[in-house]
């Protein structure tokens, strides 16, 4: 994984700072993520927030390979053709969680277009070694959209995790350009349909920071809150490499507050505000 390279443009603020990971629980993850070379995307996706997240006992891990069919402008996993399916993998998950200690898991995966399934299958099988072998680890799955086919959602319903989370990513106007295969509408569908289907929490996250403006941050807070949706992160946008888009702006923590105190007031029971929030930041926190 390349660096965070930061586009000259826009000059990195004072309060875009990345603390160094520390702390006796994150040294003991770090050994053992070494030595069984253990796939997070806390690590691939050069998360700000490791240490903090590790040290509460709570880290990502991704699915499903890790080539994805799509190619978003701001993600930094590869896209392509991907592997075929590792059935194994589910186990592999579960005994990373296991051996790591993990209290509260987040799942993701890349978007798997090219399956007849969309990788729901494989999904649920996850959810289902994690319980086994590790009982007592709550979970959240941050799913693609699967195309917003229900049969697919459906498969993430039944097995019933914590939170399932789907991110919207950013406002309606700039998701074709971020999202490239992605639908504003559709992913909202998506988060309604969870909720109708009887999933206890749902979740999302949105990006500031890629040209929106403020009228469009607070419609889509609206939107996401009129599809019942529990827990909203808002973040800010850095640039992976200098091929994915271009940060337009640094958001000052003020606007942060100001948003995050607009979608407290909508009713949502979690909300996480401000420039180095991710959308599995204080993940543990959101299944309460």
């Amino acid at each position: 994984m390349e660096n965070l390279v930061q586009d000259t443009t826009v000059q990195k603020p004072k309060w875009i700072r990345v603390k160094l990971p520390t702390g006796k629980n994150y040294r003991e993850l770090r050994t053992l993520v070494d030595k069984y070379k253990l796939n997070t995307i806390c690590q691939s996706g050069s998360c700000p927030n490791m240490g903090e997240c590790w040290g509460e006992g709570t880290a990502t891990f991704m699915i499903l390979g890790n080539i994805c069919t799509r190619s978003c402008g701001f993600c930094g996993v590869k896209t392509g053709k991907p592997l075929d399916v590792n059935w194994d993998e589910p186990e592999k998950v579960a005994r990373s969680i296991k051996l790591m200690k993990i209290k509260h898991a987040v799942l993701t995966s890349v978007d798997r277009d090219d399956l007849k399934d969309m990788g729901s299958i494989l999904w649920g099988e996850t959810v289902n070694a994690v319980r086994r072998i590790s009982p007592g680890t709550t979970m959240e799955t941050l799913i693609p959209d699967f195309q917003g086919i229900t049969k697919h959602i459906d498969r993430l319903v039944a097995v019933a995790p914590e939170v399932i989370s789907h991110n919207m990513e950013t406002v309606k106007r700039l998701t074709r350009e971020v999202r490239i295969q992605a639908k504003y509408e559709r992913s909202l569908e998506v988060l309604r349909y969870l909720k109708e289907a009887g999933q206890r929490r749902t979740k999302t996250g949105v990006m500031l920071g890629l040209g929106e403006t403020r009228d469009e941050v607070f419609q889509t807070i609206e939107d996401i809150r009129n599809a019942n949706v529990d827990v909203i992160t808002l973040g800010q946008y850095l640039q992976p490499t200098k091929k994915h888009l271009p940060v337009k702006k640094f958001i000052t923590p003020e606007e942060f507050d100001e948003f995050g105190d607009f979608a407290r007031s909508l009713g949502f029971r979690h909300v996480e505000s401000s420039p180095l929030v991710r959308s599995s930041y204080h993940a543990e926190k959101h299944i309460h």
